[in-house]
């Protein structure tokens, strides 16, 4: 059941990631990769240590406890590089998030400052006034701005133009991403460590 709880966990974990995989790199997906296999592996392990147990295998038995020390490593290493590298996430993220924004011509660029705008309701590193000493046409992008409560569809022309207005994102991304980290680097450490002790 463990293997089980630790695939889910590292499952969830990966697909939080995946949405600010552009702006973190590959850093953040390494942590929930071995859990997953890490689950996987234990899943195998304990059915290898089930049917030593019924056939009454000595040595299927040492090679259970062995390998269960192993994973125990592997889940304990993952629960505490989560807890010590958080950080540095933090000011990787801090740095390619700005310099993503200065390449926001850049499509690749564009598509992700744009999907993680709307997705987590933000704007800019710390706030929409990042966009505003860009010297765009616009002072910020159209995906700062949230649809008019009316009329559900139309953009409010202030919030473009001038970055102002209640239908404006006022938080920076890099706070509701730290956020996520936090929470992602939460469950790596619990599951990495409690799965490991209960082990």
């Amino acid at each position: 059941i463990s293997g089980i709880g630790i695939i889910a966990a590292g499952a969830v974990v990966l697909a939080n990631a995946s949405d600010f995989n552009h702006f973190a790199g590959n850093g953040l997906i390494g942590p929930p990769i071995v859990l997953i296999v890490a689950g996987i592996i234990v899943f195998v392990i304990a059915f290898l240590g089930c049917f030593g147990a019924i056939k009454e295998s000595y040595n299927m038995l040492m090679a259970f406890a062995g390998l269960l020390l192993i994973i125990f490593i592997v889940e304990l290493a993952v629960g505490i590089a989560a807890a010590v590298y958080k950080n540095d996430f933090h000011n990787a993220l801090n740095g390619t998030l700005r310099n993503t924004m200065d390449n926001y011509s850049n499509a690749p660029d564009k598509i992700a400052w744009d999907n993680i705008q709307q997705k987590f309701m933000c704007c800019g590193v710390e706030g929409p006034s990042d966009w505003k000493t860009r010297g765009q046409q616009q002072v910020i992008p159209l995906s700062c701005c949230h649809a008019h409560e009316e009329t559900g569809n139309e953009i409010d022309n202030d919030c473009v133009n001038n970055g102002v207005g209640k239908y404006s994102y006022k938080i920076g991304c890099y706070e509701k991403l730290k956020l996520q980290i936090n929470s992602n680097a939460t469950v790596l450490i619990g599951v990495g460590i409690g799965i490991a002790f209960i082990e």
